[in-house]
């Protein structure tokens, strides 16, 4: 069984989280807004997903773009 490791970013709002992606689509990255996983947070309902291999390039686009988050989390998915 394969495993994928995913970031997932989340954000203090949607509009927080549709900033991010809009950004982070201009730098050429491959991201996706994603409903937030309930082992994460409850309190917005967007996050975004992204390769972890890509986690730091992310992060520094999303903070050369003044682009704020709350957390990073990492998740795993078994195909």
């Amino acid at each position: 069984m394969a495993e994928i490791e995913y970031a997932v970013i989340l954000f203090y709002s949607t509009q927080g989280a549709i900033k991010a992606e809009r950004t982070l689509l201009r730098a050429g990255l491959a991201v996706k807004l994603i409903p937030t996983p309930r082992q994460f947070s409850s309190d917005c309902g967007t996050a975004l997903r992204c390769a972890w291999a890509d986690v730091d390039a992310v992060l520094a686009a999303l903070q050369a773009g003044n682009v704020q988050y709350a957390s990073v989390h990492k998740m795993i998915v078994c195909q």
